[in-house]
């Protein structure tokens, strides 16, 4: 394929991977976004993400990430800082683990691949980590393959690389409506009067995406999801190896948290149903959802139960009606490429997605392309446990 030029609508981290692997492969490279940039109300713009590759029987997710932190590992070495923390994921059942079950399915797989995951009965797990109550959650495994990324930075610095390299960053320039050329998309309108013409546009612009492409409506939606952050005392007790990366029967749950941080910051989400809602929509955590966050704790981690709640946030995913991400050319508007849909658990993925988009947009080959492709709308599924 002949270099292009390519407006990227949405400076997260799909727009911000795609334009930095396209301006690598030489296209002319326009990265539009609102801004700030990185956006303060983007997904990815937070302290921290999880990286897991425990999907269930789910073996191309597993097999994704795999490949996924091969990636990280290279970005930490060119990068000099590491941005990815690798501590382990601790994977708790809400009672014994069974064929079918979430956890059970993660470890047998795990295992299948050559990975080298640990399980751990309730007599092991009170020992390895003390703040747990294993009521609750009496069985479970370690895998040492997982851990977190400083996911504001990273977006930030995937920016940066691409503006050093000669993407054209432009914050504070809105999308207003695509430019026609008759069924073919040329290029975009912005909310200040601008036409800025191109052979593709790609629209990666997360939660916000249906607002702006309401043909985008009927298969995926805006969803908001409460995050937490709690101020620790005894920080030792809430780091490695004492407290890593932690999931608490995901799949029925959705509970998911992260060690505390060097300043005693520990972050905590629930990502289940959910709030359905405009991206553009007050962000307003329910007020019930701390009284939860705190329910949970008496029952799970019983010395978090009064520690002071720092800050919340709604974080707002863009959900596709199956949770699989959304990467393909419009099959009815030549010149449009959609790259979305991260479905709450797109961010670990970030090493691969620039990959992918590209070479969707140029059409070659990509063997994990096919799960991303655009599709008819079927049965929601509910399964939290891709949320995190």
């Amino acid at each position: 394929m002949a270099n292009s030029s390519i407006i990227i609508v949405g400076a997260g981290v799909f727009g911000a991977a795609a334009a930095l692997e396209l301006r690598k492969r030489g296209h002319e490279v326009v990265l539009l976004d609102p801004g700030p940039i990185p956006h303060v109300l983007a997904s990815s713009t937070d302290i921290s993400k999880v990286l897991r590759m425990d999907y269930g029987a789910d073996e191309f997710y597993m097999e994704l990430m795999e490949a996924a932190f091969r990636g990280w590992e290279a970005w930490n070495e060119s990068w000099g800082t590491p941005l990815f923390h690798q501590t382990g994921m601790l994977l708790l059942a809400g009672g014994t683990m069974n064929p079918g079950g979430f956890e059970y399915d993660s470890l047998e797989l795990l295992r299948k691949r050559g990975h080298q995951p640990e399980h751990l009965p309730a007599d092991q797990l009170m020992e390895r980590f003390p703040a747990w109550d294993t009521k609750e959650y009496p069985e479970g495994y370690i895998n040492p393959r997982a851990g977190w990324a400083e996911s504001g930075e990273v977006v930030a610095r995937l920016i940066s690389q691409g503006k050093t390299l000669g993407v054209d960053v432009r914050g504070g320039s809105a999308f207003a409506s695509t430019l026609d050329d008759g069924s073919r998309v040329a290029g975009v309108r912005t909310t200040d009067g601008q036409q800025l013409k191109a052979e593709y546009v790609i629209v990666a612009a997360g939660s916000w995406t249906p607002s702006l492409l309401p043909l985008m409506e009927e298969f995926m939606w805006a969803v908001g999801q409460p995050v937490f952050h709690f101020l620790v005392e005894d920080v030792a007790a809430y780091q490695p190896p004492n407290f890593v990366i932690w999931g608490a029967d995901m799949s029925n749950s959705g509970w998911y948290g992260f060690p505390a941080l060097d300043d005693g910051t520990l972050k905590v989400a629930n990502h289940g149903p959910g709030k359905r809602q405009s991206a553009g929509a007050p962000r307003e955590v329910d007020a019930d959802a701390e009284d939860k966050f705190r329910a949970f704790f008496r029952s799970a981690l019983p010395g978090l139960a009064e520690a002071p709640m720092i800050s919340n946030r709604l974080c707002m995913y863009c959900d596709t009606w199956d949770g699989d991400f959304w990467i393909d050319h419009d099959p009815d508007r030549p010149g449009l490429l959609i790259a979305t849909g991260g479905s709450g658990h797109g961010f670990k993925f970030a090493p691969m997605l620039g990959p992918i988009i590209a070479d969707v947009l140029e059409g070659k080959p990509n063997r994990f392309a096919h799960r991303f492709k655009w599709r008819a709308r079927g049965e929601l599924k509910t399964e939290y446990a891709r949320y995190s």
